[in-house]
């Protein structure tokens, strides 16, 4: 079988001064129609496909905008890891100091009055609101030493009043157990 450029090379004359035969522009579009329609239905589901798709896109990208605008803790604030590693250090402790009387308060059974549990750990994120704004002060002025003396002093603060809370429920329990074991000798 002859290579098709060969065909063509051989018949160029025949190419540039013939028209095609009458009828043939319909025949060639009526074919070219016939086998559209036949691929239509295997190719019919790719538009749906790429709609779907950009739909997907669109969901996804609004979700990434909705996080990063609205949901997303913001930038704005700034810890005291952030000024200094001798801050570091101090805010690590601090932190490790409120999450072991975190764990205390957390263990300690409040059989009689579940409430209470719930109402102290409300204060402690009335607590966290108040280092909160501090940490948005200290974005806006870095440099600020008043404003990073008020963050190590709310730590203080913080785990002086969780120590505290803790004593006092430690004292609870204990004088609660001595009464039960003193009804039971009684008995």
């Amino acid at each position: 079988m002859k290579n098709i450029e060969d065909i063509i090379r051989d018949n160029k004359d025949r190419f540039e001064d013939m028209e095609p035969s009458k009828g043939h522009f319909e025949r060639f579009n009526r074919k070219l129609g016939n086998r559209f329609r036949v691929g239509l239905h295997k190719r019919s589901i790719v538009p749906y496909l790429l709609r779907a798709a950009v739909v997907t896109l669109l969901v996804t990208l609004s979700s990434l905008w909705t996080w990063d605008h609205f949901i997303r803790p913001s930038n704005n604030k700034m810890t005291l890891s952030q000024v200094s590693p001798q801050y570091k250090e101090v805010e690590n402790y601090y932190i490790h100091q409120v999450n072991m009387m975190e764990s205390e308060i957390v263990n300690v059974d409040l059989k009689n009055n579940p409430d209470q549990k719930a109402m102290l750990f409300n204060e402690m994120k009335s607590m966290d609101s108040i280092y909160v704004s501090l940490q948005k002060e200290l974005k806006a002025n870095p440099n600020d030493e008043r404003i990073i003396n008020a963050m190590i002093e709310h730590y203080q603060t913080k785990v002086e009043v969780m120590t505290y809370i803790v004593n006092q429920l430690k004292t609870v329990k204990n004088d609660n157990q001595k009464s039960t074991e003193n009804e039971k000798v009684k008995l």
